[in-house]
């Protein structure tokens, strides 16, 4: 196995090459929104079970 590893070419390439596109950065948004809305959930379970 070590020969034939040995005679390939390494393709070097960056990470964006590699992703073939670079990444929005939405994913934290999402997340943000979504702890959100379930911190406001809870608010709102707490206070309707309170009454």
């Amino acid at each position: 196995m070590t020969e034939q590893n040995q005679n390939e070419k390494q393709i070097h390439e960056t990470t964006t090459e590699a992703r073939a596109g670079s990444t929005p950065g939405v994913a934290r948004y999402v997340l943000g929104i979504g702890t959100a809305l379930v911190v406001i959930l809870f608010i709102i379970i707490i206070l309707v079970t309170r009454a």
